[in-house]
């Protein structure tokens, strides 16, 4: 990063729907600081002065969320970290907040040498010409300064329970749980002690290399264990995460893939 804090991001990382790259190869913690502070500026100049940020369970998130609070408290934003955890508790923590703006640290889907950046401003999506817009402000480090708070704001609990709230009058079902180890482990293990029926979850424990299987379930050899558990103990339905906690997979009863459409 040049003493200006201008950087040029690699032309890979900026994707149509978030930013993401392979880490130590096209994404350091220099990139994630300039992100913030591009962003921080963007939210800035719109008015903005509070953002939330969250992120997985990636071995890279922890240095990666940190650069980034850097860069967007450089750039005047207020930051409340909310800390590890799936990327719809961020949503739920920035609604709750009236953020301004929010970050998710995350490699989603993809193998444990890949992170990220998901983005949104006042609760609506953050893509296509915004993060080229992103890329252009970091290249010319055409940052906005200030000194903003940091704050930290345990809702992993408020989340869960917010979550709950929706299972009503529900026919108490016998399930299959897998998070995959990825971020959504701490919430699927809180959760389900809240529900009817009889519940149990494997690959709960949060772990960035992903020991038990690749984190997409939307690609049926990922959900092998899954269907297996579910046959096994007579289960009527299994559910999977991916990295993040953002993609659904489910089998049936028969350990059959339910794929999006049906659903």
């Amino acid at each position: 990063m040049s003493a200006s804090g201008a950087r040029a991001l690699h032309p890979t990382l900026l994707r149509e729907y978030d930013i993401r790259g392979i880490v130590d190869e096209t994404l350091f913690p220099d990139d994630a600081r300039a992100i913030g502070r591009a962003f921080g500026s963007i939210l800035a100049r719109d008015g903005g002065h509070t953002a939330a940020v969250g992120y997985d369970g990636r071995l890279s998130s922890p240095a990666m969320e940190q650069a980034l609070v850097e860069g967007l408290t450089a750039a005047g934003i207020s930051v409340t970290r909310v800390g590890r955890g799936p990327t719809p508790m961020l949503y739920y923590a920035a609604h709750e907040l009236a953020a301004d703006g929010e970050v998710m640290v995350t490699g989603s889907h993809n193998p444990p040498s890949h992170n990220g950046f998901k983005l949104s401003r006042k609760g609506k999506s953050f893509f296509g010409a915004d993060i080229q817009r992103l890329g252009e402000v970091a290249a010319k480090g055409d940052f906005t300064s200030g000194i903003g708070m940091v704050g930290r704001r345990d809702v992993l609990d408020d989340y869960v329970a917010r979550l709950a709230r929706d299972f009503r009058d529900m026919r108490p079902l016998r399930a299959v749980w897998d998070p995959g180890n990825g971020a959504a482990g701490e919430a699927v293990s809180k959760l389900v002690h809240l529900l009817p029926g009889r519940h149990t979850v494997i690959n709960g424990t949060i772990d960035g290399t992903f020991p038990a299987h690749h984190p997409d379930p939307t690609v049926e050899k990922n959900l092998e264990q899954l269907k297996a558990e579910v046959v096994n103990t007579q289960c009527d339905v299994g559910f999977a995460f991916d990295g993040d906690g953002d993609r659904l997979g489910v089998v049936d009863g028969r350990g059959r893939v339910l794929w999006g459409d049906q659903i």
